[in-house]
């Protein structure tokens, strides 16, 4: 029994049978795949997958059994070699952050510089992706910490602690219809009768968005979606929509001509959250950046979240 097969095994379930595209994950040929997952049948002596001829189709009952331990020693593995690097030196190491590309491009920077200045030894590695890709990171032992608004919460495995809340803001271009009068609130109505432009479905709040149209009885039609609110804003100053855009996302200097609307009044808060794996082994640096990041969660307040967490999915 070799990881390369345990590998082979966890890809072919994610990848839905697939055989090229697990070769194409796994960085190796579909017969290499193929050849990996029936040593390792034979040396279980049970077959782990479902097949119509030389096509997989699914997991038997025993791959069934066998998957979730084949998650927890690959995961365990990459858990050892990551201390082992991590602890080589004293006062370096490795410290994977994952984020979406919205807190990223804004709200970490001022964390990032503040902890290379106290941390300048640990090579630090940011990861930018979907809020369930921050999920799937931290799950499988690729990043120590995650920090994103949607989707972490969902996660039982994970421990989540909030950071922050924060708001959407509405961006016309100037002399827009919906500029309003000092005072008059803007409306859902008034923007559904327009083409939107704001985040992909999953990202940056936009559930909180979908929530408040469909609450109202409305249908928006979204001219374009987007990860980042950069590449939001730049279609809006093109005219090809009203923009929605996380507030911290505008600076009106740096963001002019755009105008930005109020609309707190229009779409619930969202939270920003920290997440760790349950039962991860977490180091000083560890504790440094989350408490960098979020001066609230300090290391007491963290433990007490992964402790808490533990007893209840126990």
């Amino acid at each position: 029994m070799n990881l390369q097969q345990l590998r082979s095994v966890r890809e072919t379930a994610r990848q839905h049978y697939n055989l090229t595209d697990v070769a194409q994950a796994l960085h190796t040929t579909q017969p290499g795949v193929s050849r990996q997952i029936r040593e390792l049948e034979d040396e279980l002596g049970i077959t782990l997958f479902r097949r119509v001829g030389k096509r997989l189709v699914g997991l038997t009952a025993p791959g069934e059994r066998v998957l979730p331990i084949v998650e927890r020693l690959l995961q365990s593995t990459e858990q050892l070699r990551r201390v082992g690097i991590d602890y080589a030196s004293e006062r370096g190491g490795l410290l994977t952050v994952a984020s979406t590309h919205s807190q990223s491009r804004y709200a970490l920077p001022p964390a990032v510089r503040d902890f290379r200045i106290h941390h300048p030894d640990v090579q630090l590695q940011l990861r930018q992706g979907s809020p369930e890709q921050v999920a799937r990171w931290l799950l499988d032992g690729e990043a120590d910490i995650g920090i994103a608004t949607e989707a972490l919460a969902r996660h039982s495995a994970l421990a989540t602690l909030p950071c922050y809340r924060w708001t959407h803001l509405v961006l016309v271009p100037p002399g827009h219809p919906l500029e309003q009068p000092i005072g008059t609130p803007l409306t859902l109505q008034q923007l559904a009768a327009y083409p939107l432009v704001s985040y992909e479905a999953g990202f940056t709040g936009r559930s909180q968005i979908d929530a408040a149209f469909a609450a109202a009885g409305l249908v928006p039609h979204y001219a374009l979606v987007a990860m980042d609110a950069d590449v939001i804003k730049t279609y809006v100053s093109l005219g090809l929509g009203v923009g929605i855009v996380a507030a911290v996302a505008y600076q009106a200097e740096r963001d002019a001509p755009l105008v930005a609307l109020d609309a707190r009044h229009l779409f619930a808060a969202n939270v920003t959250r920290v997440a760790l794996k349950r039962q991860s082994l977490l180091r000083e640096v560890d504790y440094d950046f989350i408490r960098t990041f979020a001066p609230p969660l300090t290391r007491e307040v963290v433990q007490a979240a992964l402790r808490a967490d533990a007893s209840a999915s126990g």
